[in-house]
Order: structure tokens, then sequence, then C-alpha cells
């Protein structure tokens, strides 16, 4: 109740603001609050399948391309001629620069498989000479981590980041060890990949990926910026240092991201890589944040207009209620001079024509008021003669009555019965004619009054004239408007019988429906209405213009039309020579 009282005292202005804040901006924020929270979200999601799906891609092709690595390793491990020339001491240059020309084999799978960019053998023979194939291996070659892990592991391969002696740059490599002869000569094999291939591969993916070895090397990526540096010096998270296989949160150079891990563990391999495909939130969020600050932005352009609409329009409707006020006001001190102009058709507007028309009548009362009681002996002198006028006009219906009961029983005592009935019915007839009002009657009285008028016709015109009633008992005790009827069956004899020769028959039918609709029906097989007179007739009937006081289709057919509506209105149908039907309806909710 103290809630009620404190809104009842806010301003009509300020009342609608707030309604229309409550009903439309709160709950169109909370559905947009919502609806941005499940977008980012299934917006993550997609992009967790994506990286997912691009990951085992990746995954799927650099196994392709490391795969010709191995295979070539395998073959070169097991080839005899090569172990040969690696093995064998040498006499002269000439010697040795006559066996590289004769051994093409690695050059060869240089030439036939594009993943591979170099291949090289590391062995201790100082009769060989440095080719870029057959190599020397120096003291900071033996000294390197990948050298001596090659040396250490039994003919498994691994993967590392070696830089190349020809170009100084560095590869993803494959080394392994290859014993040359009988005694145990160890060489080693090196394989450099061909980190273009890799390169294009990670350069299709929309995401940042990268390849990585054991020792977070970044070996191929698809951001030039990445290629090349440790994963430490990229400000990567522990997460992407550390975790293997699976999807982790992480942060990247300061930012949130979401991070896919992939192994790849070629065979017979003692490490392997790393495929990271990295996003951060805010890059994939990015578009969508733009189309969301872009909506924020509009809709809440469009609600301040609204408010201030709504605010606008309140203050109109305050200031007009105020005017009201104020003219009440007025007429509260007895100014009945006062007038509101108050623009409009519905509510404030209809309301101000009310008050001015209850100040005007207020006004009148009150100059009634006061002249009744300046005149009131001379009020009280009309009043007696105005009680002897009704006297008198209460005679003049009684001595008619009177009179025509003394014509029926001379009649009646002259032997003239049918003189005598007719008296009876046109005496009936005046009777309820004059006791007619606006209330409604039930349908037993209307055509009570209906054979009345016919018999009195049928008095006049004798055999020309035959009726039958054709009356549903269920129908007699519904109400319809007086005079409603006998104004058809009229127009019957007036257009049906008296312009045709011959008799003419009139039926009357009533018929109360299953949904309590009554159907009435006044039929005549009299002269009927020709097409030209049928248009006429229809026009008059659509017009609300009555001409004299005569109670006439036109005036039947308005009463039912403003009673029960359009579909109560009168239905003609006529056809020249045969005769005409006139109908109508009373729905159920008016009738009964």
């Amino acid at each position: 109740m103290r809630f009620i009282r404190i809104l009842n005292d806010i301003r009509l202005k300020s009342k609608l603001s707030l309604i229309f804040i409550t009903v439309a901006v709160l709950p169109l924020l909370v559905s947009g609050i919502y609806l941005t929270s499940k977008l980012k979200e299934v917006m993550i999601t997609n992009a967790f399948e994506q990286a997912t799906n691009n990951v085992e891609r990746v995954q799927k092709r650099t196994e392709e391309v490391i795969n010709v690595a191995i295979d070539i390793s395998y073959q070169l491990s097991n080839d005899n001629r090569l172990k040969s020339i690696a093995s064998r001491s040498y006499d002269s240059y000439n010697e040795v620069i006559q066996t590289y020309r004769q051994y093409t084999d690695i050059r060869d799978y240089m030439r036939l498989y594009k993943e591979i960019k170099s291949i090289r053998l590391y062995t201790s023979n100082p009769t060989m000479l440095n080719n870029w194939e057959f190599m020397q291996p120096d003291a900071q070659t033996k000294q390197s981590e990948w050298y001596r892990a090659a040396l250490s592991q039994k003919g498994l391969a691994g993967w590392d980041y070696i830089q190349d002696e020809r170009d100084h740059k560095q590869y993803l490599s494959l080394v392994r060890k290859i014993n040359l002869d009988e005694l145990k000569n160890e060489s080693v094999l090196v394989i450099n990949v061909n980190s273009d291939l890799l390169n294009s591969i990670l350069s299709q993916e929309t995401f940042s990926t990268m390849i990585v070895d054991n020792s977070n090397n970044i070996v191929a990526a698809n951001r030039p910026n990445l290629y090349g540096k440790n994963l430490a010096s990229v400000h990567a998270g522990s997460n992407m240092l550390s975790q293997t296989q699976g999807s982790y949160e992480a942060v990247m150079d300061g930012k949130n991201s979401k991070v896919v891990i992939a192994n790849i563990t070629p065979q017979n391999s003692w490490n392997g890589l790393r495929i990271i495909s990295v996003f951060t939130v805010s890059d994939i969020l990015h578009d969508a944040n733009a189309i969301i600050r872009l909506a924020t932005l509009v809709i809440g352009g469009c609600l301040i207009i609204a408010v201030v609409l709504v605010y606008i329009s309140a203050s109109f409707i305050a200031r007009r209620l105020l005017r009201l006020s104020k003219h009440m006001s007025r007429v509260g001190t007895l100014s009945w001079d006062t007038y509101l102009d108050l623009d409009g058709k519905v509510e404030i507007g209809q309301l101000s024509r009310q008050f001015n028309e209850l100040v005007h009548r207020i006004s009148e009362l009150m100059y009634e008021v006061e002249e009744s009681n300046q005149q009131k002996q001379l009020l009280l002198q009309k009043q007696n003669d105005i009680k002897f006028k009704m006297l008198a006009s209460q005679v003049n219906p009684h001595f008619l009555f009177n009179t025509l009961e003394s014509i029926r029983m001379e009649a009646h005592l002259r032997g003239e019965e049918g003189l005598a009935q007719a008296v009876w019915q046109l005496s009936t007839l005046i009777r309820n004619s004059l006791e007619v009002g606006s209330r409604q009657i039930p349908l037993s009285d209307e055509l009570t009054m209906v054979r009345c008028y016919l018999e009195l016709q049928k008095f006049r015109y004798e055999d020309r004239l035959q009726y039958i009633m054709e009356i549903d008992p269920a129908s007699e005790h519904i109400e319809i408007p007086p005079l409603i009827i006998q104004p058809l069956v009229e127009n019957s004899i007036i257009h049906g019988l008296d312009r045709k020769e011959g008799p003419t028959l009139i039926t009357i039918r009533t018929k109360l429906n299953v949904q309590g609709t009554l159907f009435v029906e006044i039929q005549d097989d009299g002269a009927g209405i020709s097409p030209t007179k049928m248009n006429e007739l229809t026009k008059q009937l659509m017009t609300s213009d009555e001409s004299g006081n005569r109670i006439g289709l036109r005036n039947v057919n308005d009463r039912l039309e403003l009673t029960y509506g359009i579909a109560s209105r009168l239905t003609i149908n006529s056809i020249e020579g045969r005769g005409t039907s006139i109908a109508f309806c009373i729905p159920k909710e008016s009738g009964t």
C-alpha cells in the first residue's frame, strides 16, 4: 500500500516514463545481456571446434612431410654404397671427387622430394672432402646437443631445430646415427625439412598456428613474427610451454587465449613435435563486439528517443489535464462562463466536451432555479392549468374507445356481426397503438396486432385478401421492437394486392433455429416489384431520411439496423408479376 501511495504521488509524465523504462527498457536490457553472453559462448565454442579441426588437418599434413624424411633416412641407413663411400680411405682428392660424382642418390632424393631441403652426413673420415653432402664434424658440431643425442640413441630418429652450414638458416631436421662398418664407425645423418612447405601448410589456417619442437622452438608458423623464435620469448603461458595434447586456457602476449595442442610422435623417434593453435578471445569476439556495440548504440539511441517522446507526450497530456483542473477550480468558484477548448476526439478531448456540456447544463439549471424562485406563484398557477389539461387529455382516448364500443354493441344488436367484429378489431388495434412505447414487446403481441390489421383489411377487400400465419411456437416469447411486422404486411397489401387483379395470399412465417436466431418472413403473391423500382427501393433503404410521419420500410429497416446491427437489415426479393418476399432476422443475444 505504501508503494502504491508513493506511485500515486509521482507526476504523470515521470510515471509514464518510469513505466516505459520498467516494461520496455529493463526487459530489453536483460534480454540483450543474456543473448550477448550466449552469442559469445557460441562463438568461442565454434572457434574451439575450428581450431581443433585445423590442428588435426595440420597434424596430418605435417606427418606426411616428416614421414618422407623418415623414409629417406631408413633408405640411406641401409645404403651400402653410402656406407662404403663414407668409410673408405682415399688416396687423393681426385679420387674423392670422382666418387662423389658417381654417387647421386642424395641429390636424387632432394630433386624428387620437395619435402626435403637438404641432406648431409657427418662422418669422421679425414680423407674425405666437405661437399655439403658429406661433412667432417668440427668441434662445435661434436659438442652440440643434437649431435651427442643422436650418437647416444641406438638408431632412433630425433627432431631438432638445426642451423645449416651452407645458408646459415635453421631448419627442422631429422638426425640419426648410422653405423658405417663392422667396427661400429658412427656417423650422423641430418635431413632438413623444407620450412617453406611447412609454412605454406600453416598459412592456410585462420588462427595463429605453430609447429614446435621438443625444446619449444617454433620451427614453422603462419605468423612471420613467430617463426624461428622460442615460445618463452613470445610471452607464452606455462600451459603452452609444458602441456601436451589437449585444449587449454593460456596467456600469450598478455592476452587471454585459448590453446589447442596436438602431438606428433613419428615412428622410431626419441622425441616429437607439437602443433599449437592459439586464438585470443578478444580477436574472436572482435566482430561480435563491434556488432554488439553498434546494436547497443542504435537500440540505446532508439530507447532514449522513445523515453524522450514518452516524456513529451506525458507532458502534453499533463498540461491538458492541468488546464482541465484549472477550469474545474473556476467552476468551483461559481464561475459559469468558463469554456474549455481541448482538441481531440478521444479521452481528454471528449472529457473537455463533456465538461463544457456539464457546465452549460449546470448553468442552465442554476438559471432555472433562480427563475423559479422569482416566479413561484406564477408556476403554481401554471401547474394547476397543466393538471387540468392532463385530465382533459385522459378523457379523449376513453371517449374514443367508449364510442367505438357503443357502435360495436349497436351493430351486434342489429345483427351486423361482421361490422361488430371489425369495430372490435379497430378498437383493439388503436388501443395497442396508443400503448406502444420504446420498450420491446413479445412476438405474440406483435402478431396479435398484425392479425387485427389483416382482419380489418379483409373486411375491406373480402375474398381478394387471404393470409396464412405459420408461427413457430418456440418463437412467440421472443421480444422484438413494436410495429416491425405490421408495416411490412401493410406494404404487401398496398403494393401487392392493390396493384393486382384477383386474390392475393400473404404468408407470415417465423422460425427459431438451433442457435436461437429468430427468422421472420412476410411473403405475398401480389404484383411484385419491377427491377427499376427495386433499385430505387434499395437506394432508399440505404439512406436515413424518412419523409413524413408514416412508418414505412425504411423506418423498419433503420430500427432493425440500429437495434441489432447490419446483419438484421431487411432482405427483399421480388419478381415482377409473381410476388415479393421481405425477411429479417434477430440474433439470440438481443432477441432473448
